[in-house]
Formats: C-alpha cells, sequence, structure tokens
C-alpha cells in the first residue's frame, strides 16, 4: 500500500533523476534519526513541473499515535510543532491567527471506536491552549473532525447513543439490532465562552431524519426509493452496524451556507443547510431551501435511496469544497479509499462537480443525483499503489496542485492536475502499535507561505 516511489537507498543529500509514472523529476533524499536505536528514516522530496515549488508551502500534520503537531516545508524540515496532552481526535487545522485548532482523544469507554475524540482545543504558537471545550458524556462523544467558521465558532461532529428502545420506535429491523445500541452522528456548533468552555448555537441531529420501510407503524415509514432527502435507517445500521454513518469529515461552504458531510458507511456524501435554526434543522421545511434539515444532496451510493446507478465512492474520506481562489473552486473533492471497490481495492481522489444553482438548490432528474462520474481522478499508475483502507485526506493548492494523505502508510503526495507527482514525504515520526510501527495520519493541510497564520512567523 505504497504510492509511487523509488527506492530509497542513496546517501542523504543526494539529488538523482528519475522515472515517476511517465515522468522525469528530481528529488533529494534526507534522513531524520526517529528512535533510540538511531533508526534512520528516510525522507524524499520530488521535484518536477507544474505549480509553485514545494519549498514555497507548508504542511501541517498530527500522527495519530502521537501528541505532536508537525509543521514542515517542502525539504520536510520541521519548522515548528505544538504539545498537547492528548493523541488526535483527529484533525487538526492551522488557524489565521497563527493558533492550531486541534482535536484530543479523551477516555470515553462508552464510544470505543475509530476516530474517537472528545476534546478541542485552540493552542498558540508558543504551546499555550487558549481555549478547549469538551464533548464526552455517556451519551455522546465529539470524533473524527472539526470545522472552524468564518464567525469563530466550530462544527463538531459527535455520536449520540440511541437505546434498543429507541431504535425500535424509529423502525430498525428487529433482526438487525445484535448490540442493543445505535450512535447516529449529530452535528453542533460551538460557540466558544471563555477559555475552557462553549455554547451550542446551532445542531443538526441524523436521527430527525430517517426513513424506513420495515415498521408501517412508526412516522418515519415510507418508501425510500421517493425520499433521497432522507436517510435509509436500516441500510445505516446493515452496512454501519452500531456506528451507522461513521461521518468523518464536516466542511462548511460560506457563500452557500451549506454543510457537507463524508459517511463512509453509506459511501455518500451529504450536503445540508446551515441556514435553519436548530429548530427548522429538526425538521423538513425553512431555512434556506426550504427543506429544514434534510438532505440537500448526496452523491457517491444511489443504492442508499434506491436510485440506479454505480456506486461511485467507497468508504471515503475528507470531503471538502475547493476554496476560492483555488482552481476548481465549488467543485467538491473526496479521498476515494476504494474499500469494496469492484474492479480492485484502490485509493483515488476525485473531484466531483455538483449540480447545484446560484440559490444553493440541486438538481435532479428523478434518478440518482449527479454528475454521471467525476470532472477530474488522480490515480497511482499502477492503481494499487495508492491505497489506504482507512483515513486519508486531499486538498486542492492554490496553484492547482492537489495535497494527497494516504494515511495508513502516512505518505504524503503532491500532484499537479496532469496526474504528475511533484512531492512526497513519508511520515518518520512512528509508535508502537499492535507489534508494529505506526506512522499514520488523519489527514493534512497544506498552507502557503504568505498565509495569514504564517506570514509575520519566523519559519
Amino acid at each position: 500500500g505504497e504510492v509511487p516511489g523509488p527506492a530509497f537507498d542513496l546517501a542523504p543529500g543526494t539529488r538523482e533523476s528519475i522515472n515517476v509514472g511517465d515522468t522525469v523529476s528530481t528529488y533529494e533524499v534526507s534522513t531524520e534519526v526517529t528512535s533510540d536505536e538511531g533508526v534512520l528514516a528516510e525522507r524524499a522530496v520530488y521535484f518536477g513541473g507544474g505549480g509553485s515549488a514545494p519549498f514555497e508551502k507548508y504542511t501541517l500534520f498530527a500522527p495519530l499515535r502521537s501528541r505532536t503537531t508537525y509543521l514542515i516545508d517542502g525539504a520536510g524540515t520541521v519548522v515548528h510543532s505544538w504539545e498537547s496532552a492528548y493523541t488526535p481526535g483527529n484533525a487538526v487545522y492551522l488557524l489565521e491567527n497563527g493558533n492550531i485548532l486541534r482535536t484530543g482523544r479523551v477516555s470515553n469507554p462508552e464510544f470505543d471506536a475509530g476516530g474517537a475524540g472528545g476534546i478541542v482545543q485552540e493552542i498558540a504558537w508558543d504551546g499555550t491552549v487558549v481555549w478547549e471545550y469538551t464533548y464526552s458524556s455517556q451519551k455522546h462523544l465529539q470524533h473524527h473532525d472539526i470545522e472552524p467558521l468564518p464567525n469563530g465558532n466550530v462544527l463538531l461532529i459527535a455520536w449520540e447513543k440511541k437505546t434498543r428502545e429507541e431504535m425500535l420506535a424509529a423502525g430498525v429491523d428487529p433482526g438487525l439490532i445484535s448490540q442493543g445500541e445505535l450512535w447516529p452522528d449529530h452535528i453542533i456548533e460551538v460557540e466558544p465562552e471563555g477559555r475552557s468552555g462553549g455554547r451550542i448555537v446551532w445542531e443538526w441531529h441524523a436521527w430527525d431524519h430517517l426513513v424506513q420501510d420495515c415498521d408501517p407503524t412508526r412516522a418515519n415509514y415510507g418508501d425510500i426509493a421517493k425520499h433521497p432527502e432522507l436517510i435509509n435507517l436500516n441500510y445505516g445500521v446493515i452496512h454501519g452496524g452500531v456506528d451507522m454513518t461513521h461521518t468523518n469529515s464536516v466542511d462548511y461552504n460560506a457563500a452557500l451556507d451549506q454543510v457537507l458531510l463524508s459517511t463512509p458507511r453509506f459511501s455518500e456524501v451529504w450536503v445540508i443547510d446551515h441556514g435553519t435554526t436548530t429548530a427548522q434543522a429538526a425538521g423538513h421545511a425553512g431555512g434556506n431551501c426550504g427543506m429544514g434539515g434534510d438532505l440537500l444532496y448526496r452523491w457517491g451510493n444511489p443504492k442508499t435511496y434506491r436510485a440506479a446507478g454505480p456506486q461511485q465512492l467507497f468508504s471515503q474520506h475528507d470531503a471538502q469544497w475547493i476554496d476560492p481562489p483555488n482552481p476548481g473552486a465549488g467543485d467538491i473533492l473526496v479521498f476515494n479509499n476504494g474499500n469494496g471497490r469492484p474492479d480492485g481495492a484502490y485509493s483515488t481522489v476525485d473531484e466531483i462537480v455538483p449540480p447545484v444553482d446560484a440559490h444553493g438548490r440541486y438538481a435532479r432528474d428523478g434518478g440518482a443525483y449527479g454528475p454521471a462520474a467525476p470532472a477530474w481522478t488522480y490515480s497511482a499508475v499502477n492503481p494499487t499503489d495508492l491505497f489506504s483502507k482507512n483515513i486519508s485526506g486531499c486538498q486542492r493548492l492554490r496553484d492547482g496542485n492537489t495535497l494527497i494523505c494516504s494515511g495508513a502508510n502516512g505518505t504524503f503526495i503532491e500532484v499537479t492536475p496532469s496526474n504528475e507527482v511533484v512531492w512526497q514525504y513519508v511520515n518518520p515520526f512512528s509508535a508502537p502499535a499492535r507489534g508494529e510501527e505506526d506512522n499514520s495520519v488523519f489527514k493534512v493541510r497544506g498552507y502557503p507561505a504568505d498565509y495569514p497564520g504564517l506570514a509575520s512567523r519566523s519559519l
């Protein structure tokens, strides 16, 4: 499961030209001590055509087994780091004030699952925790991703526990109830208060937007094919078990005032209206689009709402709108992990153009939501060379290149629009896990040298 690259057997500092796919790139090998035994882990930097040189960008990442967050330059040199009391839970972002906004994993035996978090911290450049917010109890837990909003608030993904009785009341097929509880997701918007608090000013619950065709005595009973705006409850239970949606990313589009979610158990991305009150978000009317908290758009797996068409996403991660002014602005970019892909397990990064109008409404011709196919896809020359069964991410950069994190093997690459690999870095910071070294990274984010959070820093 490695991304394309040479066997790193050259002396440190060597510069050579090699073939990467159909292109010739120059790379430099450097080394770094990463363990008490003095084992040398090798980092490589590729230089090719397209875009600005990698040295003009900085990359932020938090290894999943570490309490440290790193900022590296294009040469792979650590230019800054931040310490936390927690391993990630799982995302981290660099804010425009130069602080990082980082999730942390607290102890909560009620929700012992991948992506578990529970605390969000804003950590200043000097390492001071300037704000933190805990969202962890026997009934709920923050997990995976957060999204800092333009108004200073933060969106959080969280599980909420439903009992066997609540499951039956919602129309879960009794034959599917094996573990006696269900963890549907909800999204909360938190307004920071003081140094260690916050106020929930908006929320959305998947549980309010279900449809099922198992129990006709329940209010959410209906024809699933006629309700693409609703979530097929029993599909989620069948494919996700207790963690029925396992939402692993949240993104915000300020121009549309909409929220984008990645739900890998459904192998779909979902869009919901943020221009609602909390009361409207619990219903099916109101808000900017008049649909309350129902799904405005979904893409990746039409069978979840009984529409025709091929499945195109497979346990994906890190769905996001491409930010302006970056090329492709307004399109959706997603790391498509590829688990269960009919033609084999390999990962891609897919860019889709959603069928949205200026008012934030999405067109559908009565069948599956479009588009019929991605507008752009990156896959390795030998497709299986890029494969991460879980985690991972992507980001469109300002020069049009795409930054990719193959998370399970801690490998970052940057590719041009023509799929040329121009940069690669392998995370050298690892820790023992399950009997082997683990250098996995949830996702990465790249920042230009003139990013406001970096512009005044000495790097």
